[in-house]
C-alpha cells in the first residue's frame, strides 16, 4: 500500500468501494501546518466515468487497484470513440474521445509504444510513450540561416497539437515530440 505522495498519474486506486484512475495531481503545502503536504487528485470512476476530486495527506495510505497495461496500436475513430487493437491477441479497446482528449493529440496511425490501461477488464486510459513522431501540417515558412538562431515559431501538427519549433522547421517535416513536456525534441 503506497502513501498518497507515491501515487503517480494514470495509477488506479481503490477508494470508497470504487476503482478510480488518477488523471491529475496537484501538491500543496498549506501555511501554518506542522509539515505535511496535501495532494489534490482529479480521479475518474472506472465504471461510471464520473469525475471525482479528492484531497489526501501525504501520509495517507491508498490501495492500488489491479491494473494491466496492454500494448496496442491505433486503429480508427468510430464517432466519439478511439479504437485501439491489442498487439498480441487483436482485442479491440474503445476509449471515449473526452476521456483521452490530451493523449489523443499525440496519437496517429504510426505511433509506436502505446499502452491501454485496463482495470477489471475495462479500458480506462491511454499511456503514451516518452516521445512520438508527428508531421508538421502548418507553420510559417522557414528562414534561410535560421538554424543559428534560438528563436521559435508555432507549428500545428497533423493531430491538431500546436507546439513551438525552431525557425528552420518547415511544413511537411517529421519531428519528435516529448509527450511529458509537450516540447520539440528534434527532427525524426
Amino acid at each position: 500500500m503506497p502513501k498518497a505522495s507515491e501515487i503517480k498519474k494514470n495509477n488506479a486506486i481503490e477508494h470508497n468501494n470504487r476503482v478510480l484512475v488518477v488523471k491529475d495531481i496537484t501538491r500543496s503545502v498549506p501555511q501554518g501546518r506542522a509539515g505535511g503536504s496535501l495532494y489534490r487528485m482529479r480521479l475518474y470512476d472506472v465504471v461510471t466515468g464520473a469525475k471525482v476530486d479528492e484531497t489526501f495527506k501525504d501520509s495517507d495510505m491508498l490501495n492500488l487497484a489491479d491494473l494491466v497495461r496492454r500494448e496496442v496500436m491505433f486503429s480508427y475513430i468510430d464517432g466519439d470513440e478511439y479504437v485501439f487493437m491489442d498487439n498480441e491477441d487483436y482485442t479491440p479497446y474503445n476509449l471515449n474521445k473526452d476521456s483521452i482528449a490530451e493523449e489523443a493529440l499525440f496519437v496517429n496511425e504510426d505511433t509506436q509504444g502505446l499502452h491501454v490501461i485496463v482495470v477489471a477488464g475495462a479500458p480506462v486510459g491511454l499511456d503514451l510513450p516518452g516521445s512520438v513522431e508527428l508531421v508538421v501540417e502548418e507553420t510559417d515558412p522557414s528562414i534561410k540561416g535560421a538554424s543559428a538562431s534560438a528563436r521559435s515559431k508555432p507549428a500545428r501538427l497533423t493531430t491538431g497539437l500546436t507546439i513551438q519549433v525552431p525557425e528552420h522547421i518547415s511544413t511537411g517535416d517529421r519531428i519528435r515530440i516529448n509527450t511529458a513536456e509537450v516540447k520539440f525534441m528534434g527532427r525524426a
